[in-house]
């Protein structure tokens, strides 16, 4: 067109723009911004709405607030890029002013702001304003990409019921064949420790139309709680199905045979990769790999692979590692990665922690004391474990050794009494798990003011029998607690499902469905 001396319109620039935003040209759409200014457009509507996307899809959202702030009318489609572009960087108060200062409201607006808050890790909110819209009398109803939206949320804060209304409520609103709605519920459920569930909506997803995002949602529900060979059977099928898989499908994979010991499974897949599926494996998968191999206590070969991997190995590569030799307490190799991760994560006080642990355990109490004297002085704080559970709709928090809740008496009274009776039926407190040079009776009290435990003691209390509870913690388990809570399950004969920073245990007659591969 301007080979041949035609400049375009108010119909052309906005497809341009468009163009650019989809493809991260800011350049370029700096360029047609000039031309917009030269041929008096950019007060137009509908240029002035994309020059907006454009610059806030390109990441650039000062300019694009520059010429929010020019505009002397604005349409909802600025408004609405707007927020959305300063959801994604974060600012969330911006997103809010705006939205509150909007004289009118599309569905859009709602669903920037809800996924917005869903992204930037503000459950709570976005649930919020989800309810906000289903109020009678609300002008604004949620669609099929509201609902996609908000059910990650249910997910970070573990809201299954909360999560099964939305569900009743896509349902209802004749949601209940749209793929992608089914997809976001699938990961949902998985989330929420419901992988029966999980499995139902994914199965509600027609053949033809499960794309690769629902397989690798199911793979990646599998793998997260512990169910390999399930993990394996949905990516068979998912190249039955002619699906070609990606980086995230592998991440999925390897993640499931590293968690049920699939050694070889794993190895040939890794292996598969690039030569039969084309997929470069990136560091996240020789991350895996490693984990992989850590498990199983072949921390040589894991230590072999990561000398000869085609890139620098990550933070994450050496953290795999370092967890591996504090499982199978080899403490030279855990040296050799946690000097490694000093260095490549200086201000990650976990790794300080993870070595510290190796430390105590050989009762190398200068060692400990060395590197919390190096935490201390770096301002470093070991991350505290918390814990939460959902009681009738609504979240419980514990942090450990907390006494803040308002039935932290009649919490802390059953768990005076829970070590003997666990103790009869055969537990053994392993206090290793409290790294301090104190006596075994402390240490003992110690293990029983874990925030996991806490939760549980508070779900066993306030729940009939034969309720299944369901704990978040936002660190690794401890093996103490993993070990006690086996046999919590059996004495009261509950299922007991903890979800920790790795994976699913699911607790139940006195085993978990780890098989204590962890």
């Amino acid at each position: 067109m301007h080979f041949l001396g035609l400049l375009g319109d108010n119909f052309t620039l906005p497809f341009v723009l468009k163009s650019c935003a989809d493809l991260s040209r800011v350049c370029m759409g700096r360029c047609v911004h000039g031309q917009g200014l030269r041929v008096g457009l950019e007060g137009d509507f509908y240029v002035g709405a994309s020059l907006i996307d454009m610059y806030v899809k390109c990441g650039v959202i000062g300019d694009a607030r520059k010429l929010f702030d020019k505009m002397i009318v604005r349409d909802m489609a600025s408004w609405n890029a707007l927020i959305a572009g300063y959801m994604k960087e974060g600012e969330i108060g911006v997103a809010e002013d705006l939205f509150e200062r909007m004289e009118h409201r599309n569905i859009v607006s709602w669903t920037a702001m809800i996924s917005g808050y869903t992204q930037n890790g503000f459950a709570e909110q976005a649930l919020g304003l989800f309810d906000e819209m289903l109020q009678d009398g609300s002008e604004m109803k949620p669609n099929w990409v509201t609902i996609v939206s908000v059910l990650p949320a249910c997910a970070q804060s573990a809201a299954l019921e909360r999560g099964r209304r939305i569900h009743d409520f896509a349902n209802g609103i004749g949601l209940h064949l749209n793929s992608s709605v089914q997809t976001a519920l699938a990961g949902m459920y998985a989330k929420c420790y419901s992988l029966v569930e999980a499995r139902c909506c994914f199965d509600m997803i027609a053949q033809n139309g499960k794309n690769l995002i629902a397989w690798n949602t199911m793979i990646t529900a599998y793998a997260s709680h512990g169910c390999g060979v399930e993990a394996v059977s949905i990516f068979e099928n998912m190249l039955r199905a002619g699906v070609q898989p990606d980086a995230v499908t592998f991440m999925g994979l390897l993640s499931g045979c590293s968690h049920s010991g699939l050694i070889d499974a794993g190895l040939n897949h890794f292996n598969d990769m690039g030569t039969i599926h084309s997929v470069e494996p990136r560091v996240e998968h020789y991350a895996c790999v490693v984990d992989l191999l850590g498990r199983a206590g072949r921390l040589v070969e894991a230590k072999e692979l990561i000398s000869q991997m085609p890139m620098q190995a990550g933070p994450s590569v050496w953290g795999a590692l370092l967890a591996a030799c504090r499982s199978h307490r080899n403490l030279e190799i855990a040296e050799l990665a946690a000097r490694r991760l000093f260095v490549l994560e200086p201000d990650n006080s976990g790794n300080y922690v993870l070595l510290s642990n190796l430390y105590a355990e050989a009762g190398m109490w200068e060692e400990v004391k060395k590197l919390r004297a190096l935490l201390k002085y770096q301002g470093m704080k070991k991350s505290p474990g918390c814990s939460w559970i959902e009681i009738n709709g609504k979240s419980h928090l514990f942090m450990g050794a907390d006494k803040s809740h308002p039935q932290a008496k009649e919490i802390y009274k059953f768990l005076e009494a829970l070590p003997e009776k666990i103790k009869m039926a055969g537990y053994i407190p392993d206090t290793s798990f409290v790294l301090h040079d104190i006596s075994e009776e402390e240490k003992e009290y110690n293990l029983t003011t874990h925030s996991e435990k806490l939760a549980i003691a508070f779900g066993l209390l306030n729940t009939r029998p034969g309720v299944v509870l369901r704990v978040t913690k936002n660190l690794r388990i401890c093996g103490d607690c993993h070990a006690a809570t086996k046999f919590i399950s059996k004495i009261y004969e509950r299922e007991i499902i903890v979800r920790d920073l790795n994976r699913f245990h699911c607790f139940k007659d006195g085993s978990c469905s780890c098989g204590d591969y962890w």
